[in-house]
């Protein structure tokens, strides 16, 4: 990553730590359930959570497993993680800063590596999976769950617009079919892809990243503007809430 994209990245997240902590959106979700069903029975396990943001992964696996090392490049985020582990108790949740393409653990470090909602920040995405694959043991299994682009051009350019007018440290949403791509690239092995939707309501999305409001004012006026099957794709509502892909991608590392 660049300095400056790092740069940008931590002015973004670092102020709105707190928002991202106790955001319903990111503390809950089918795709968590799935990560905590993945690491039910590995008590002993250590796990990556690879962009942590708020920590809900952390969160939901450190009852369930041996260590999780909360990583973010955000100073302010991991603090505010750190704070809420303490608060509620768990103990086997440590926190560790740096970027997703230099990940400075040894090889072959953790049984899973869990990654939520980070992907799309990262300036090196090829690199930072190709990291985790490193990290990773043989035979432990990696979960990277994201925002997806649907793949169709109209679609696509509808989504990165308005993801990067709220947020300009957006780099992109991938299609599925990249992603696949990518991690094969990596080394890993596909295990399975989960395709769901997710409703974000409009007004805790830009205020969660205390969006300004002429950059608010233009999501507005693009979603007013957009063709009708953009508009019916992602079931954009009166008040400007809308729904997204996501997918959750399980992969492992066979040797």
């Amino acid at each position: 990553m660049t300095s400056g994209h790092a740069t940008l990245v931590t002015k973004q997240f670092g102020a709105r730590a707190d928002a991202y902590v106790e955001s319903s959106v990111h503390a809950q979700g089918a795709d968590l359930d799935q990560a905590a069903a993945l690491l039910t029975g590995h008590n002993a396990a250590r796990v990556l959570d690879l962009g942590c943001g708020g920590g809900h992964v952390s969160f939901r696996a450190a009852p369930l497993v041996g260590t999780v090392v909360a990583y973010d490049l955000s100073a302010d985020m991991l603090a505010a993680v750190a704070r809420t582990a303490t608060q509620r108790g768990l103990a086997n949740i440590t926190t560790r800063q740096g970027r997703a393409e230099a990940l400075p653990f040894a090889d072959r470090d953790f049984d899973f590596v869990l990654s939520r909602y980070s992907a799309h920040h990262w300036h090196g995405f090829s690199q930072a999976l190709a990291e985790a694959h490193r990290v990773l043991r043989p035979g432990g299994t990696a979960l990277f769950m994201d925002t997806v682009s649907p793949g169709t051009a109209l679609f696509d350019t509808y989504l990165q617009a308005v993801e990067l007018i709220r947020d300009p440290s957006h780099i992109r949403d991938y299609a599925t079919a990249e992603w696949l791509n990518a991690l094969a690239a990596a080394g890993f092995t596909l295990k399975n892809v989960t395709a769901r939707r997710v409703r974000l309501e409009f007004s805790s999305w830009v205020t969660r990243m205390a969006t300004p409001a002429p950059q608010v004012t233009a999501i507005r006026a693009l979603q007013g503007q957009m063709a009708e099957d953009v508009v019916n794709h992602f079931a954009i509502e009166a008040d400007g809430s809308f729904t997204i892909d996501t997918a959750a991608i399980e992969v492992a590392r066979e040797s």
